[in-house]
């Protein structure tokens, strides 16, 4: 008698190889930016296994920003669905997941490809799956879901990376993966414009933003590692979107460095192209984090203890993760009830990863002043 594996249950892996030869094949992923980066290995790996079949992406607004840089996709659907509100933030929109339904029957798929996190459910969008016709619906749990599935694969340790994650869940239907780095091409018009945006000569790129308070390093740490940074001859440029434009500002005062400046709201793929040209990034546990890996650009990173690093750690380019360990990581909060303990990194010490790697071998210039090297912790915020 077989032994039971933990975490697996006896009706999962039941499935084989999947004939994906002119197949039209939808890959859900509808979380943030960096979620969707970190899926380019896995779709690379489906073009190459069938290079003949139309292979579109579910993603949310943000991800759909990042689908332009990705030559293997066909198409995009974008959505807002329920399975990734909370309920504070938004009641789910049975209207909208109707739309969502018929946008997906529309499409007339023949496979749905549900790439999660560990502690993402992939069962909501594989029932519609099953309503939309798809014949062929693969996901990865450890829960029960009966038949709306026809391909469900026991996922691998929570622990493993997300791109490791996505190409176990190809494997189990016969597609071998072909590279564990991710990869985006950005377009030539938006490669043209960051041309005009980037000064002459070695920079670095700073993005303070985040898409939850859990995950950002204060402005002002941010402006006085960016000082400092100028000040060893590095120009900043502080990059955000437009609603993250406040906090750009906030940064830029902080720096109060004639080096350090801000770049106006521009498309993803255009500061995507001006990450490419920059030689450091200097960012949160964030899609910049990500988008800077993905087009080869070193990064120096305020890591928040929200996460493992293992879990989404850069892998195509040499990179500082920089934290403290703290008892209560990884929380997984969007707010810290604490004090952000856990980024408690002096801007000094972020400076000189930086400097570090952009041009290896740099001795750091000129030492930050106590002021600019103060701690001013965050409000305790309420659990």
């Amino acid at each position: 008698m077989p032994i039971p594996v933990p975490g697996h249950h006896p009706g999962a892996d039941r499935g084989g190889p999947v004939d994906l030869a002119g197949a039209r094949i939808l890959v859900v992923r509808a979380d943030n930016i960096g979620d969707v980066v970190t899926t380019t290995p896995a779709l690379r790996a489906l073009r190459t296994a069938a290079p003949d079949a139309r292979i579109d992406l579910l993603a949310s607004p943000a991800g759909t920003a990042v689908a332009a840089m990705i030559p293997e996709l066909d198409g995009v659907l974008t959505a807002s669905p329920s399975w990734q509100q909370l309920p504070a933030a938004a009641g789910a929109d049975a209207a909208a997941e109707r739309e969502l339904l018929e946008r997906m029957a529309a499409g007339r798929y023949d496979v749905l490809l549900v790439l999660t996190s560990f502690s993402q459910s992939p069962w909501p969008v594989a029932h519609l799956g099953l309503l939309a016709g798809i014949g062929t619906r693969v996901v990865h749990s450890r829960e029960f879901g009966g038949a709306v599935a026809t391909h469900w694969v026991t996922p691998p340790p929570d622990t493993t990376h997300q791109v490791d994650r996505a190409l176990h869940l190809l494997a189990a239907v016969g597609v071998p993966d072909q590279g564990h780095e991710t990869a985006l091409r950005v377009p030539g018009d938006a490669a043209a414009a960051a041309a005009g945006l980037a000064p002459h000569g070695p920079f670095a790129v700073l993005a303070p933003g985040a898409s939850c308070a859990s995950r950002r390093y204060p402005a002002e740490r941010f402006g006085a590692a960016a000082a400092r940074l100028a000040r060893a001859g590095l120009p900043v440029r502080v990059a955000g979107p437009a609603s993250e434009a406040e906090l750009v500002a906030q940064v830029v005062a902080a720096a109060d460095e004639p080096g350090v400046t801000p770049v106006p709201a521009v498309p993803l793929p255009v500061f995507t192209a001006l990450l490419a040209r920059a030689s450091v990034a200097v960012t949160n546990n964030s899609g910049g984090m990500h988008l800077a890996d993905a087009v080869r650009t070193p990064v120096a990173v305020a890591y928040a203890g929200t996460e493992r690093t293992g879990d989404l750690e850069p892998r195509s380019v040499p990179s500082a993760l920089l934290g403290r360990s703290v008892p209560c990581s990884p929380c997984r909060q969007l707010q810290c009830p604490f004090h952000h303990e856990c980024l408690d990194v002096p801007p000094g010490e972020l400076a000189a990863a930086a400097l570090a790697l952009a041009v290896p071998g740099t001795v750091p210039g000129t030492p930050l002043t106590a002021e600019e090297d103060r701690w001013t912790p965050f409000a305790p915020s309420t659990p």
